[in-house]
C-alpha cells in the first residue's frame, strides 16, 4: 500500500513546485493530473512506448517509471518547458513541421524531448546516433524516417512552404495546418481533458474466452466502497442494447448479458470518485464465472459438432463473399503451368500509442461525448440507439486521435461513458490501460488462404482460384467488409480472364477482428504475390517483368468486369522499379558470391491495388462553407484527421478550388453539432471523397460570389477585410460584405455540397463497379538474412505509388513510410495471441532502428473522379511491403514462408526444411 500523501518539492521547467501526493505516485500522474502538464503523454505505464519521456537532471527518462518521491530536489523538464526555454527544442519543432515528422502527434513530445537531449550534447549527430536517441520512443504512424531527417536537419533550408499564393496550394509541400500543437504539447487527445469533478469509470471484464456469469450483491458492493457512486450493467442500458458498424450485422452489446464470448468482454462498469476507483481491486468484484468450452480456432468453429459462438449464425459463418468471372476450372485444367499454395496470418494489433479515452456528460436532455474516434457520426447514431434518444440529442466531439488505423472506427469507451453519464447525471471519464486496449480492441483478421494460379507459356495469366477464411472473432465488427472486399482484390492489379474468389468470415470465441489498414487485402496480397513469384520462376521469366506483362490496363476488365478507363497506374509503378530491381539483384548476387558469412541478401517485389471507399455502397461526404462579413471564409470540415493529414490536404483542395489563399480560411473542426457528416476516416477515402466534397463546396461558393459580381468563371477573387474584390479582365467589382444580410450561421454567402462516389451494386457473381477510384503501387524490398539464426533485416525499400495527384507530397511520403513500417511489422514480428502479450513489451512493433531509408516514387496517373485527380494512399502503402519481404526471403534463402510473421524460428525452420528437401533430391 502506498504511503499517504506528502509534499514533494522539485524544480519543474525552471521553477520551484510542490505537489501533495504519495511518494510512490508515478511522475506522469503528478505532471498531468496535479500540475496540468498534459504534453507528457501516457501510452503504456510500463516504460515500453516512451511517449512520457521527460528530462530528469538533463537525462531522458520515462516518467511513468519514475516515482514522484524520486524527483525530490531534482530538476525536471517537460515539452512545455523546453518549448518555452530551449532554442534547440524550438529549432527541432520547426524542423519537425518542415519535414512532416509529426503525424498523429501522440509520440511527438517524447521524440522532441529525447532529440533535444541529443542535440544539446551533440549538435551534429550521425544517423545512427539519432536513431539511438529516439530508439526508446515508439511511433506507429511515421515509419521514423522523417523524424530522423528532422533531427539531422542541420539548418537545411525549409522543405515545406507555409503560405502559398491563391490557387497554388495543390501539389505544394505545406506544413500541417494542425502541426504546431502536436510539437509543443498543447494538442488535446482523448485523455488530456475532462470536466471538473468528473467521475472515473473502470470496466469489469471477463478473464475467460467463453463463460456464463452471475452477479452477487451489487448494492452491498457499492455501499461498502466509499467513493463508488454506481455499478452499471446491461440492465441500465435505456435503449436498444445492440450496436455495430454495419447495421444488418450489428450484434454487440454495451455489457454482456449472462454469457461472455471473448476474454476481455465487459460485464459491468464501476463508476466513482477517481481516488476510489484507483484504489479498487476488481478481483474482488462480486461476479461468479462458469467457464464454458471455447472455440479458439476457425477449424474448431467450422466443425459442425462444435458449440456455436453465435446462435443466430449456424455453422459460425458470419457472411460470405464471392466474385466469379469466366470458367476457372476449365482454364486451370488447360493451363500449361500452374502453382498453388496455402498461406496463413494471425491476429495483428493496431498498437496505436494513444489508448482509447474520453469523457461524456449529460447536458439537460442531451448527451455529449468527447472521445478519440475515427467515426463521429457512426458514434452518434449508435449512442442515440443505446440511450433511446433522438440523434439530435447526441453530440460527438472528436479529440485529436493518437493513431487509429481502423480500430477507432469501432466504439470502445463511448457506450460505457454515455450510459454512465446518462444514468448518474454526472460527467464521467474513462481511459483504457494498455493491457485493456490490447485485450479488447479489434485486430487484423487472422486468415487462411488457399490459391491456385495458371498461366500460358508466354507468361500471360489465365486463371486464379482463391478460397479464404477470416477469423472475425466473437462479434461482427467489420467482418462483412473484409469478406466482400477481398474477393474484389485477390486478383491483384493484373488482367485475369478467369477468376474465382470465395471468402468466409468465421466467428470464434476470441477478440473481435475489425478494420486494420487494408480490410483483408494485405493478407490476400501476401498469398497472391508469392504465388506470382513461383509462377514466374516456373516459367523461367523475370519476376518483375512477369508482373509488368500482366499489369492491368485501363481498357481491360477487372475481376468484377469493371473497365476503369483513366487513372490505372500499376504498370508505371512496376516500371519505375526496374532500375533499382536490376541494380539490387546484381548487388545481392555479388554479395552472396563473395561472402562466406552466414549472411545472405535477397530482393523481392510485390504489386498492389486498392479501391478507395466502401465496396458497392453509398459513401457520401458533405462539406459546408461560408463567407463571413469580415472577409474570411469558414470551412466546416468534419473529416477526422488521425495523422494522415486530411486537415491539411482538404484545406489545400478547398483553397485552390475557391481561388483563395489558405491564410484566409478558418477551419471548423469535426464536431457533430458544427460540421456535417464527412463519413468515417477509413478505406483511404478522405482525400478522395471528402476532398471532392470540399472541392464542390468551394466551387459552389465561388460561383455565388462571381454571380453577385456579374463576373465570368475565370475571374479572380481577392478576399479582404470586410469586402471582396472580383477582377474580371479589365473590370473590377468590389462587394462590401458588411452591408449584406447574413444567414443563421452569420454568413453572407454559404454553400453545402455532398459527394458520393459513383459505384454500382455487385450481382450474384460479384460483377459490377465496386469502387470509383483505385490506388496502385509496387514495393521492392532488399533484405539480409542470417542463415544460422533466421533473423531478417530490411535493408532498403523502394516504393512506387500511383496517387493520382500528390496534393501534398510530404504527407504522401509520410503515409508511404508509415504504411511500410506497419507492413514490416506484419512481415517479420507482429502476431497477437489472445491472453498473452497484452503489453508493448511482449507485443513488438518496429522501432526506429528497424526501418531503413524508403525511396518513394510518386506516380501521378490522375483519376477523372478525384479532386484535382487525387486518389487515396493510406492503406495502399502497407499492402505490398510484407509480400515483397517474403519474396526477398525466398530470393535469399530458397525457403518459402507461408505463415506470417516470418519470425526467426519460422525462417530458420524453413531454411532447414529446404536443405533437407534438396539433400533428399540429390540423394535420390
Amino acid at each position: 500500500m502506498d504511503r499517504p500523501a506528502t509534499s514533494i518539492d522539485f524544480t519543474l521547467n525552471g521553477r520551484a513546485v510542490s505537489v501533495a501526493t504519495p511518494p510512490g505516485q508515478r511522475l506522469t500522474r503528478a505532471l498531468r493530473d496535479e500540475l496540468g502538464l498534459t504534453g507528457t503523454k501516457v501510452g503504456c505505464d510500463a516504460g515500453d512506448c516512451g511517449a512520457c519521456t521527460v528530462l530528469l537532471e538533463g537525462e531522458p527518462v520515462c516518467a511513468c517509471l519514475v516515482a514522484v518521491g524520486q524527483v525530490e530536489g531534482q530538476r525536471v523538464e517537460t515539452i512545455e518547458g523546453l518549448t518555452a526555454s530551449s532554442a534547440v527544442t524550438q529549432k527541432l519543432q520547426d524542423s519537425f513541421l518542415r519535414h512532416g515528422a509529426a503525424q498523429c502527434g501522440i509520440c511527438t513530445p517524447g521524440m522532441l524531448v529525447a532529440a533535444t537531449r541529443l542535440l544539446e550534447r551533440n549538435p551534429q549527430p550521425t544517423e545512427a546516433e539519432a536513431m539511438d536517441a529516439v530508439g526508446g520512443v515508439l511511433c506507429r504512424c511515421t515509419g521514423y524516417r522523417k523524424i530522423v531527417s528532422a533531427i539531422l536537419d542541420q539548418g537545411e533550408p525549409g522543405v515545406a512552404d507555409s503560405d502559398p499564393a491563391a490557387g497554388s496550394a495543390v501539389g505544394k509541400r505545406l506544413r500541417r495546418v494542425d502541426g504546431k500543437p502536436k510539437t509543443d504539447g498543447t494538442e488535446i487527445f482523448g485523455a488530456d481533458e475532462t470536466p471538473a469533478h468528473s467521475l472515473l469509470l473502470r470496466a469489469v471484464r471477463s478473464p475467460h474466452h467463453h463463460a456464463r456469469f452471475t452477479f452477487g450483491d451489487l448494492d452491498r458492493y457499492v455501499a461498502s466502497h466509499p467513493g463508488i457512486v454506481r455499478v452499471v450493467t446491461a440492465k441500465d442500458v435505456p435503449g436498444v442494447d445492440c450496436y455495430g458498424p454495419i447495421p444488418p450485422f450489428a450484434d454487440q452489446s454495451v455489457f454482456a448479458r449472462d454469457e461472455v464470448r471473448f476474454r476481455g468482454e465487459a460485464v459491468a462498469a464501476v463508476v466513482g470518485q477517481p481516488a476510489a476507483i484507483a484504489a479498487l481491486d476488481l478481483a474482488k468484484f462480486p461476479v461468479v464465472w462458469e467457464p464454458l468450452p471455447a472455440l479458439t480456432s476457425m477449424a474448431a468453429a467450422l466443425d459442425g459438432t462444435a458449440p456455436l459462438v453465435h446462435d443466430k449464425r449456424p455453422g459460425n459463418i458470419l457472411t460470405r463473399g464471392r466474385v466469379v468471372k469466366g470458367d476457372v476450372e476449365a482454364a486451370l485444367a488447360s493451363a500449361p503451368v500452374t502453382v498453388e499454395g496455402e498461406f496463413e496470418t494471425g491476429f495483428v494489433e493496431h498498437a496505436y500509442i494513444e489508448p482509447e479515452a474520453g469523457f461524456a456528460r449529460r447536458v439537460g436532455d442531451r448527451i455529449e461525448v468527447q472521445v478519440c474516434t475515427q467515426a463521429p457520426y457512426m458514434n452518434l447514431e449508435d449512442i442515440a440507439k443505446i440511450l433511446g434518444i433522438p440523434q439530435s440529442a447526441v453530440r460527438i466531439i472528436p479529440t485529436a486521435v493518437g493513431g487509429g488505423f481502423g480500430a477507432k472506427l469501432d466504439m470502445s469507451v463511448q457506450p460505457f461513458l454515455a450510459v454512465a453519464a446518462w444514468v448518474t447525471g454526472q460527467p464521467v471519464q474513462m481511459v483504457y490501460t494498455r493491457p485493456e486496449s490490447l485485450m479488447t480492441s479489434t485486430k487484423r483478421h487472422p486468415s487462411k488462404i488457399r490459391a491456385k494460379i495458371g498461366a500460358a507459356r508466354d507468361g500471360a495469366l489465365l486463371a486464379i482460384d482463391v478460397a479464404a477464411d477470416f477469423n472475425t472473432g466473437a462479434y461482427s465488427s467489420w467482418g462483412p467488409t473484409v469478406a466482400n472486399r477481398v474477393p474484389v482484390h485477390a486478383s491483384g492489379p493484373y488482367y485475369v480472364p478467369n477468376y474465382r474468389a470465395l471468402t468466409r468470415a468465421v466467428h470464434t470465441h476470441l477478440v473481435p477482428a475489425g478494420a486494420f489498414r487494408g480490410f483483408g487485402v494485405p493478407q490476400a496480397t501476401l498469398a497472391q504475390e508469392q504465388l506470382f513469384d513461383e509462377l514466374a520462376d516456373k516459367l523461367g521469366l523475370d519476376r518483375l517483368e512477369f508482373r509488368i506483362k500482366n499489369a492491368l490496363r485501363g481498357d481491360q476488365p477487372t475481376a468484377t468486369g469493371q473497365v476503369i478507363g483513366e487513372g490505372v497506374g500499376i504498370k508505371a509503378c512496376l516500371e519505375a522499379l526496374r532500375p533499382r530491381w536490376h541494380a539490387a539483384r546484381a548487388e545481392a548476387a555479388a554479395f552472396n558470391r563473395s561472402t562466406k558469412a552466414p549472411l545472405r541478401r535477397g530482393v523481392g517485389v510485390a504489386g498492389m491495388w486498392y479501391g478507395c471507399g466502401n465496396t458497392s455502397m453509398a459513401n457520401p461526404s458533405t462539406m459546408r462553407t461560408g463567407l463571413k462579413p469580415d472577409g474570411r471564409v469558414a470551412l466546416h470540415q468534419g473529416a477526422v484527421d488521425i495523422g494522415q493529414g486530411s486537415n491539411t490536404v482538404i484545406l489545400q483542395i478547398f483553397a485552390d478550388a475557391l481561388g483563395a489563399p489558405i491564410d484566409r480560411i478558418d477551419r471548423v473542426a469535426a464536431d457533430t453539432d458544427l460540421t456535417p457528416d464527412c463519413g468515417k476516416t477509413s478505406a483511404s477515402r478522405q482525400t478522395f471523397v471528402s476532398g471532392k466534397a470540399a472541392e464542390l463546396a468551394a466551387r459552389g461558393l465561388r460561383a455565388q460570389i462571381l454571380r453577385a459580381a456579374n463576373a465570368g468563371e475565370d475571374a479572380k477573387i481577392h478576399f479582404n477585410a470586410g469586402h471582396v474584390t472580383v477582377q474580371d479582365g479589365t473590370r473590377e467589382r468590389r462587394i462590401d460584405l458588411t452591408a449584406l444580410p447574413v444567414d443563421a450561421r452569420g454568413y453572407v454567402f454559404a454553400e453545402e455540397a455532398t459527394f458520393n462516389p459513383p459505384t454500382t451494386g455487385l450481382d450474384e457473381n460479384g460483377q459490377g463497379v465496386p469502387y470509383a477510384v483505385y490506388g496502385f503501387g509496387a514495393h521492392l524490398a532488399e533484405i539480409e538474412v542470417d542463415m544460422d539464426l533466421g533473423t531478417v533485416k530490411l535493408a532498403a525499400l523502394t516504393a512506387a505509388h500511383d496517387v493520382g495527384r500528390a496534393i501534398n507530397p510530404t504527407l504522401v511520403e509520410g503515409q508511404i513510410e508509415g504504411g511500410a513500417a506497419q507492413g514490416l511489422g506484419l512481415a517479420l514480428m507482429e502476431e497477437f495471441l489472445p491472453g498473452r502479450g497484452e503489453n508493448l513489451h511482449d507485443y513488438l512493433i518496429p522501432s526506429a532502428g528497424d526501418m531503413p531509408k524508403v525511396h518513394s516514387i510518386l506516380i501521378e496517373d490522375a483519376s477523372p473522379v478525384g479532386p484535382f485527380g487525387a486518389k487515396g494512399i493510406g492503406e495502399q502503402a502497407l499492402i505490398p511491403t510484407a509480400p515483397a519481404i517474403f519474396n526477398a526471403i525466398f530470393d535469399a534463402t530458397g525457403a518459402r514462408i507461408r505463415r506470417a510473421p516470418a519470425t526467426p524460428d519460422r525462417v530458420r525452420a524453413a531454411i532447414l526444411a529446404t536443405r533437407l528437401r534438396v539433400m533428399g533430391k540429390e540423394g535420390g
